[in-house]
């Protein structure tokens, strides 16, 4: 048995939030009547006050994306920045690959030197 139930659509945050603005817009209103104010009056200063609060709120989500598109721009700027680092310390490993000989032929080079003066020591110094 299956039973057709008409529900309304989800409502949205937009809505809800218009119709929470427009409760508090009527409260503000009626906190802030004065005596002899007639309901029209208190109507339009309600009005007033929507129109502030959504104004107020627009103001809000727009500092909020200008916000967001600034964090998004400092990531991306950030992910470059890493990714050259990255590259940098790649090209560093690349270049120190091939440092490693170098200690080797210097220490060659100084032994070869040592023998070298050794030899002509002891050729110089020797009793002929």
């Amino acid at each position: 048995m299956t039973q057709a139930a008409h529900t309304a659509p989800p409502k949205t945050k937009q809505k809800k939030d218009a119709r929470d603005i427009r409760a508090d817009a009527q409260k503000i209103a009626n906190s802030i009547k004065i005596e002899g104010q007639t309901p029209i009056e208190t109507k339009a200063i309600a009005n007033g006050i929507q129109r502030g609060m959504e104004m107020f709120l627009r103001q809000q989500s727009e500092k909020a994306r200008e916000l967001d598109k600034r964090v998004k721009k400092v990531k991306q700027l950030s992910n470059q920045l890493t990714q050259q680092k990255s590259d940098d310390v790649k090209e560093e490993s690349a270049t120190t690959q091939t440092n490693p000989r170098l200690p080797w032929v210097l220490l060659a080079l100084s032994w070869g030197l040592f023998l070298v003066v050794g030899i002509i020591g002891f050729v110089v110094n020797s009793p002929s």
